[in-house]
């Protein structure tokens, strides 16, 4: 089971934002996509991830003017990533071990999709099911 599996069911369309846009910006493509988390691109290369949890976190330490603010003030930089031919158990394992939810799907440099933490579990479970179901049909035939 390959995250490319994932994509093709899900589709690889990435809602992403500039460096330089505002935080409201941000915050709007948030809401409108309703979407937990949105890459930061920069002349077509992924610079950063910004989160609900990073918009919150900045919040709690200065609300001031925080709309004007340019998305480079909270992006988490140069972010993990992975690639199509990657397990699941692969994507999975990273996302648990840097206690993140959003992973970008990068293949020769470019921007190919992101999978979440409940698209992979998702899948885990879809797999599990089909076991489950093929152990049945085994021990039923």
């Amino acid at each position: 089971m390959f995250v490319d599996s994932i994509l093709t069911e899900k589709g690889s369309t990435v809602v992403s934002v500039s460096s330089d846009a505002t935080i409201g910006e941000l915050i709007a493509a948030l809401a409108r996509h309703n979407i937990g988390a949105i890459l930061v691109c920069d002349d077509g290369k992924v610079t950063g991830i910004v989160s609900e949890r990073d918009i919150v976190r900045h919040l709690a330490g200065s609300a001031e003017g925080f709309r004007a603010q340019p998305v480079s003030t909270i992006m988490t930089r140069s972010p993990k990533s992975c690639r199509r031919t990657d397990t699941v158990e692969h994507a999975m394992g990273i996302m648990t071990r840097g206690r993140f939810r959003h992973l970008p799907v990068i293949e020769e440099g470019e921007l190919v999709g992101i999978v979440s933490i409940g698209d992979v579990v998702k899948r885990k479970l879809e797999d599990a099911e089909q076991e489950a179901d093929a152990l049945r049909d085994y021990i039923a035939s």
